[in-house]
């Protein structure tokens, strides 16, 4: 390996100082939510639409769900009332009203049918207490047809905006501070930003929380970049929630879907990010890093991850896809050396922030696409052992799959937000030269469809 100062990869190489609540309550309502679930059936196993409703849980527009029948009696049964107001107009939790053991068991049957030709599958791991668990949490803000400020989440698929004051799988905190914000547009005469007219200011809020430092950050995207009495709205938002520890304006004046703008955050008050620790690790949280949502049970993904890797401390790790380092960061601690890669400017710097201040000394990151870094270790005889990659929902494409087969590390974890493309990746890889040792699938998001898995894959011929 040659050393730092003498690498030529065209990737740009950041360099920095290289030393490189409640309990009671939560389960009383936990309780209360198991109760109210105790009697339901999952129709059809979920995926099949009942009368009245989309095939993403939403009511057909303009029809109401049709009173359900019994089969042994001849009168009409009123459909029980869901446990969130917002369930069938929302869409973002299809599987609130499933009891959660038959959530849990349904996905691990459909990993077990998606991945059991490839390899071994560990008990899905669960999660403990399923409520409250995003804690990054964002809201978007209008009116209402009679003119009344509101703020909740666009209808799955549409623009139409459905008021949410409190959502069950929501930072409870976070939630709160969006209804305080929402309070005080009024008395500092803020308009709302209305997409339709492109007038007003206030688009969203987001808000994030750190699970074990407690740190909170609000921002606030606006449509232009001045807030009439910035200081004087931040000092009455503070108030009503002391914990905040930074506020920041993202700009957005764009007709877009997109939140966040690309312009700077403008800073109005603490630092403009926030810390968390995760794994024994502590990394900075700017508005815009990736980190993942449920930090409870990213712990236990993270954890499978470092296990299938079969670190001894001997090993040159590459993490693929690196983010803001959190992968590779915890798994500088097993290896001899890693290295990371990520296409995303802002990402990257935060990640050799973040190896300063873990005091991790064996970590370099690169600003590069990780297929082109990969092909240009390959053409170097650059010796890799182990490569971590966490792709998005998309998966990865065939030339960064093909340029892994040229780097042919002996073993490589992958971290999947998506079984299908998990599956169609996994096709390609085990037809060219490797094998599927073990894989698990984790609930990162309880109440919803979707399912985080971890497979560990090695080569064939080891």
């Amino acid at each position: 390996m040659e050393k730092q100062g003498k690498r030529n990869f065209s990737g740009k190489k950041y360099q920095g100082k290289q030393t490189d609540s409640n309990k009671g309550k939560k389960s009383g309502e936990m309780n209360k939510f198991r109760e109210r679930n105790m009697s339901r059936e999952m129709k059809n196993s979920g995926g099949m639409n009942e009368p009245g409703r989309e095939k993403n849980g939403s009511a057909i527009a303009g029809q109401k769900a049709k009173p359900e029948q019994r089969k042994d009696a001849g009168k009409p049964v009123q459909k029980k009332k869901s446990v969130c107001p917002a369930f069938e107009k929302c869409g973002g939790c299809q599987l609130l009203d499933v009891p959660y053991e038959k959530q849990v068991k349904k996905k691990e049957k459909q990993l077990q049918e998606q991945l059991r030709s490839f390899g071994r599958l560990e008990p899905f791991i669960a999660m403990e207490n399923p409520l409250h668990y995003r804690h990054k949490v964002k809201a978007t803000f209008g009116r209402d047809q009679k003119g009344n400020i509101i703020s909740g989440n666009y209808r799955e698929g549409t623009h139409y905006l459905v008021p949410v004051d409190n959502c069950l799988l929501e930072n409870e905190k976070a939630d709160a501070i969006i209804r305080t914000v929402r309070g005080l547009l009024k008395s500092f005469k803020i308009k709302t930003y209305d997409e339709d007219t492109d007038y007003g200011l206030l688009r969203h809020v987001m808000v994030r929380v750190g699970h074990a430092t407690g740190e909170i950050m609000v921002i606030l995207v606006l449509a232009s970049p001045v807030l009439p009495s910035k200081n004087n709205f931040v000092k009455a938002l503070r108030k009503e929630h002391p914990e905040i520890t930074t506020v920041v304006i993202n700009v957005n004046d764009k007709r877009t879907s997109m939140v966040l703008g690309e312009k700077k955050e403008q800073v109005i008050y603490g630092p403009g990010f926030i810390l968390d620790r995760l794994c024994g690790k502590t990394f900075k949280i700017s508005p815009k890093s990736f980190y993942q949502v449920n930090p409870v049970q990213t712990e236990k993904l993270y954890g499978k991850a470092i296990e299938y890797a079969g670190l001894t401390g001997k090993e040159k790790v590459l993490d693929a896809y690196c983010g803001t380092g959190t992968i590779g960061l915890i798994a500088s601690d097993h290896a001899k050396e890693v290295i990371g890669v990520e296409l995303n400017r802002d990402a990257v710097k935060d990640a050799v922030i973040n190896a300063r201040q873990n005091q991790v000394s064996n970590i370099q990151f690169y600003q590069n696409d990780a297929g082109v870094f990969m092909t240009e270790l390959a053409e170097k005889n650059e010796k890799i052992d182990v490569v971590f990659m966490d792709p998005p929902r998309s998966g990865s494409n065939e030339e960064f799959l093909t340029s892994l087969l040229r780097l042919s590390p002996r073993k490589v974890v992958y971290v999947s937000c998506n079984p299908e493309t998990l599956v169609r990746d996994l096709q390609f890889l085990t037809k060219h030269g490797y094998r599927m040792e073990k894989g698990v699938g984790v609930d990162m998001f309880p109440m919803t469809v979707h399912v985080e898995t971890v497979v560990g894959l090695q080569r064939k011929n080891m």
